[in-house]
């Protein structure tokens, strides 16, 4: 399946495959088949040893991870391509392409993809393939080099985690989660007016927001959100992909008292529905021993671990997504992905993005200059009115300014769009849309029909 992709240069429209893993969104006009993934057999590989898959504790219940952590070491000296049968393209870029794939398991193969279902015992996966002597050419080697190391970092129910590392003759290669459900994007033109509701926006929103609190905690921004990237795994959840655009930083964490009552979106300016009660709760009985600081309980304390000194001047994004400091041509910082997800929540619930024009220019010039505003007046719900306020405060074109800048994700959660929802238990929450299991086809010719985006990277 197909859907159009309005990211793209001078408003044409290209193809886009429903599962979503453009390992660069910025296209090549070159095929896809470049090389045939089926020949690795030919090339002299390297092994992928033991030792050098990390324990993920987010995995542990992982099946697919288990059995590349059991392949691994059964094979002693590690995972190469030959133990991999590659299937079908699922999506290329500039840096990298990428195949699902499956382990041969015990002399299992599937030869054909109507196969595919008929045997459950298959783990799938997606294989991101870069030609390091293409990449030399184009000079993006350290665009790989910070997906790898960032991938490395990662262990988050959404956000992708590195299986194995292969390499074969000049070929590098990572094995990740392979996500069914395709992106927001493809998912979003299959709503009613390709859109979604706000519920079902909040949702999505609340899964990004906590992926990106976890990566601000590490140092990272992640410079890239965007429908396209934020995967669907087949339980519905989501899953960010593409770090290239990625920029590591350091975070210090912190526990903080609520900041000054005069911020809107503080803690403070909602009603507190804590006990009023100090006494902590404890296994143990009251003693004279007992510190002073266990004792005493304060409210509302919130853990910030925010990337605030991070400063980059890398003209980087996608130009619907691409913050006023980045458009206008300065240095920017942790604030670009509070812009972007203020773009996401945007696109989710309207259908489009704010600031987009006929041409990429003129989209710059729209972010920078054009004032925000929302297709109607009067919004459809109160849910809404909460969405338009909470898209507002992230859409300051003001940095400094702009929700969350300073305490990141801690000032995102308590605005009231996201009243009631609980960020530490959002994954027994039951998604507002669960892909099929089926692993969907796609035509062989989508790969090749390269579509142009608008994303760029000028270091």
């Amino acid at each position: 399946m197909v859907v159009p992709n309005h990211r793209d240069s001078d408003g044409d429209l290209s193809l886009k495959t429903t599962n979503s893993y453009s390992s660069d969104s910025s296209m090549s006009n070159e095929s896809c088949n470049i090389y045939s993934p089926f020949s690795f057999d030919l090339i002299p590989t390297s092994k992928s040893s033991p030792e050098n898959l990390t324990l993920k504790p987010h995995r542990s219940s992982d099946f697919t991870y288990s059995a590349i952590l059991s392949a691994n070491f059964r094979r002693k000296a590690g995972l190469t391509f030959r133990d991999f049968r590659f299937l079908r393209c699922i999506g290329s870029g500039d840096i990298g392409t990428v195949y699902l794939c499956h382990l041969k398991n015990n002399g299992d193969v599937v030869d054909n993809e109507d196969d595919i279902d008929k045997d459950n015992r298959l783990c799938f996966y997606a294989m991101k393939v870069v030609d390091k002597e293409a990449l030399a050419v184009k000079k993006k080697e350290h665009r790989a080099e910070m997906e790898k190391k960032i991938l490395k970092m990662l262990d988050h129910p959404f956000l992708p985690t590195l299986y194995a590392e292969l390499e074969a003759s000049h070929f590098s290669c990572i094995v990740m989660e392979y996500c069914s459900g395709g992106d927001l994007h493809s998912l979003r033109h299959k709503q009613t007016h390709k859109r979604f509701s706000p519920g079902s926006a909040r949702f999505y929103a609340a899964e990004v927001l906590v992926a990106l609190e976890y990566l601000h905690m590490l140092g990272i921004i992640y410079r890239d959100l965007k429908p396209e990237n934020v995967l669907v795994r087949s339980d519905g959840h989501i899953m960010l992909s593409d770090f290239d655009l990625s920029l590591c930083s350091d975070a210090i964490p912190a526990v903080e008292s609520p900041p000054c009552p005069t911020d809107p979106f503080s803690p403070t300016s909602l009603p507190d529905t804590r006990p009023r009660s100090r006494k902590t709760f404890s296994c143990l009985p009251n003693r004279p021993f007992r510190s002073k600081k266990i004792r005493t309980w304060i409210p509302n304390r919130v853990f910030v671990a925010e990337p605030i000194g991070a400063r980059s001047c890398s003209f980087v994004g996608t130009h619907e997504y691409v913050a006023p400091e980045v458009a206008s041509g300065g240095s920017h910082g942790n604030a670009v992905d509070w812009w972007a997800l203020g773009i996401l929540i945007y696109e989710l619930i309207f259908g489009r993005t704010p600031f987009a024009a006929a041409s990429n220019e003129q989209t710059l010039r729209n972010v920078v200059r054009k004032p925000l505003t929302f297709p109607t007046h009067t919004p459809s719900s109160t849910m809404e009115q909460h969405a338009r306020n909470l898209i507002s405060g992230l859409l300051n074109k003001d940095p400094s300014s702009r929700l969350g800048s300073k305490r990141g994700s801690a000032d995102i959660k308590t605005h009231p769009f996201f009243k009631g929802l609980n960020f530490a238990l959002i994954r027994t929450l039951t998604p507002p849309e669960i892909p099929s299991l089926r692993i969907r086809r796609t035509p062989s010719s989508s790969c090749g029909g390269k579509r142009q985006s608008t994303r760029f990277d000028y270091f």
